[in-house]
């Protein structure tokens, strides 16, 4: 029995990934993957960003129902800072980056920062 030629066969009859025997060699290596570091986007405390804006905010950006955007508001109000979520780097960048720009569109000095969960 002649067997066929393979394009990208060295020898005549060999496949590519195939022992002199005709069977596949497959190597399987241990993967670790460790999952995403995460960060906290937090909200700073400031004396002229009006509370309806930052709970506007909480919700738009970071899908907060009322209650809970409410809840956020007052602690950034009276421990001067709130978590508003935690996320990938470059989630939580983003969010941070859209709050700051949202801010400064309408006005306001509000801060948002980025910390390391």
């Amino acid at each position: 029995m002649t067997r066929p030629l393979h394009p990208h066969a060295s020898t005549p009859g060999q496949v590519p990934g195939e022992g002199s025997d005709g069977l596949a060699i497959a190597e399987k290596k241990a993967v670790s993957l460790e999952p995403p570091k995460l960060y906290r986007v937090v909200m700073l405390n400031d004396d002229f960003t009006p509370m309806e804006f930052v709970v506007a905010v909480l919700q738009e950006y970071f899908r907060h129902d009322i209650e809970t955007a409410t809840q956020i508001m007052l602690k950034i109000h009276h421990e001067g800072r709130g978590v508003c979520g935690v996320y990938t780097k470059d989630v939580a960048a983003t969010k941070v980056e859209l709050v700051l720009a949202a801010a400064r569109r309408a006005g306001h000095p509000l801060q948002c920062i980025l910390e390391t969960a």
